[in-house]
């Protein structure tokens, strides 16, 4: 398949915790959830959790069937069946778990064919719940690559989810599905189920998503989507920012829509456009734009950090303010990541995008951590391994700062779409690369430790937790390091499908998606008896 996108949590005491403590129950979310990509706004792949298990058993197969016979397994709580393509990552809050995927395992036998799909479960049992139903645009693979499915990490916030979807939307949701009725002001979903596809409209049930409201950045921004739309939603206050997937089109030459904004927020409780990026990135896109973005408080002020598609990475100011004829985002301040040896070689001639040795854009999501953002540079992993750099940078300053933010890089790294993880129990940051080498250094200095060879491509992210390292590859090995100064591989074991996703953590249970299933790993021992279920992959 070509083109394929990839795709801080710190101490705190005394007030800062109990602010902490008021906002997640305002939000109807427990400490321990995990209700968007990375966490926390600062995106940061890490968990506090303890009690983490290091080693598991996913289980084999029943005969004839994609079924885990759970009496084979080891620390699983529950497996739940996926499509056959699964590149969301998933988040978990209120009891739920939410999960992009395609449609190549219908759990609706009306929805026939290709669609994008976003699955609920439920937290303890794996029960499946609902689902949300995306067809596909009928422009095809130039801005809905086929088969993809969900591609965005939902956000949960309250009694909505965040989403964009494989149509270039940004989408709410109730998070309950129909089960509680039809909310909020938008009524259609039997006619947006069947979009483009010609056939007539299809009646939800109690197990169809709830649309609350629709923005289409195709048709209210003219953006061109380059294979696929994946940003994970930010909230900030009142605002709902993403990246808006602008991009070249088939001919990879040129760019339909160079004035489209790269990077917008919306209002979350409506829908309405609150404003747009002001670096007019569209002119510069190398390829797509598949970055999400980041935030944090910086001099008292919310920053928001995204990754463009011309490889420079901003920050911009999180409250829009009036322009000439829109609301601006504005630049606080911006850093070119690809070094002049990646632009110009050695006898002074361009080195043209996509060679090896050449420049990169940014897919990873930044990450903020003690007034610091990392990020690395990657490219479309169709377009191969190339050479790669890891930056941490300086988010007090403004203005142009690549020869003034720089606090270290890091060029042992090759081409990346995978976001840092960093403890801040140790100090250690851990990132994997497309190539698969996870680098373990030190977040202050960037020296390096170590690297580990996962001998297959690596799409999805490290995850850092309990003094361990999660992480899965192309080839569907799933690997637990210690998160130490030393490497040590604590445990290999394969889920007997390619693993582009991401682990992540959430009231003390691991969740992986591979291609087809997603596992809920624990600690069984600590867990006690297994809920009451049938020994087998949940339905």
């Amino acid at each position: 398949m070509k083109e394929r996108q990839n795709i801080h949590v710190a101490r705190m005491g005394g007030s800062s915790a109990f602010l902490a403590a008021a906002c997640l129950a305002a939000a109807g979310l427990s400490a321990g959830d995990w209700p968007q990509w990375g966490g926390t706004n600062h995106r940061n792949m890490y968990s506090p959790a303890k009690g983490l298990p290091d080693r598991f058993d996913p289980g084999r197969f029943k005969p004839g069937t994609e079924d885990v016979d759970m009496a084979t397994t080891k620390n699983v709580k529950w497996v739940a069946r996926l499509g056959t393509q699964s590149y969301g990552n998933a988040t978990i809050a209120q009891g739920k778990v939410f999960v992009g995927t395609n449609n190549d395992h219908p759990r609706d036998l009306r929805h026939q064919g290709d669609r994008s799909i976003l699955k609920c479960f439920d937290e303890k049992t794996g029960e499946f719940l609902w689902q949300l139903v995306v067809p596909k645009l009928k422009s095809g693979k130039v801005n809905d690559w086929e088969n993809l499915g969900i591609l965005s990490s939902p956000k949960i916030e309250g009694k909505y989810v965040y989403l964009v979807t494989s149509r270039c939307e940004v989408m709410c949701l109730d998070i309950n599905g129909m089960a509680d009725g039809n909310d909020g002001p938008f009524k259609d979903e039997a006619a947006y189920v069947v979009k483009d596809t010609g056939k007539a409209p299809i009646e939800p049930g109690p197990k169809d998503a709830d649309i609350i409201w629709v923005y289409d950045m195709m048709d209210e921004l003219g953006v061109f989507p380059h294979n696929a739309s994946n940003s994970s939603p930010l909230i900030v206050g009142d605002l709902v920012y993403v990246c808006t997937s602008n991009g070249q089109d088939w001919t990879h030459v040129n760019i339909p829509s160079p004035l489209s904004p790269s990077f917008i927020a919306l209002n979350k409780k409506t829908g309405e456009f609150a404003g747009e990026d002001d670096a007019g990135i569209g002119p510069r896109i190398y390829h797509g734009q598949w970055s999400s973005p980041s935030h944090g408080v910086v001099n008292g002020k919310d920053q928001v950090f995204f990754g463009g598609g011309d490889g420079w990475l901003y920050a911009f100011d999180a409250n829009p303010v009036p322009g000439d004829d829109t609301s601006l985002l504005k630049t606080v301040w911006k850093f070119d990541c690809n070094p002049p040896e990646y632009k110009v070689d050695k006898d002074g001639r361009p080195i043209k995008y996509p060679a090896a040795e050449g420049p990169s854009e940014i897919n990873a999501t930044p990450v903020f951590w003690k007034n610091r953002v990392y990020v690395a540079i990657g490219q479309d992993p169709e377009h191969g391994e190339g050479v790669g750099r890891l930056v941490c940078l300086d988010a007090t300053k403004s203005g142009d700062v690549t020869a003034t933010g720089l606090i270290w890089d890091y060029k042992g790294i090759h081409r990346s779409i995978s976001t840092v993880s960093i403890d801040p129990e140790t100090g250690l940051l851990f990132v994997g690369d497309f190539s698969g080498f996870v680098h373990c250094l030190d977040a202050e200095t960037g020296k390096l430790h170590w690297t580990h060879d996962m001998k297959a491509h690596m799409w999805g992210s490290t995850l850092v937790a309990d003094g361990k390292v999660y992480v899965g590859d192309e080839d569907g090995d799933f690997v637990v390091l210690a998160a130490t100064t030393e490497k040590k591989v604590l445990s290999e074991t394969n889920l007997n499908s390619p693993v582009y996703s991401t682990p992540v953590v959430a009231n003390g249970v691991i969740y992986v998606a591979s291609n087809t299933h997603l596992y809920a790993f624990h600690d069984a021992a600590a867990a006690g008896p297994k809920p009451d279920q049938p020994a087998t992959t949940v339905k």
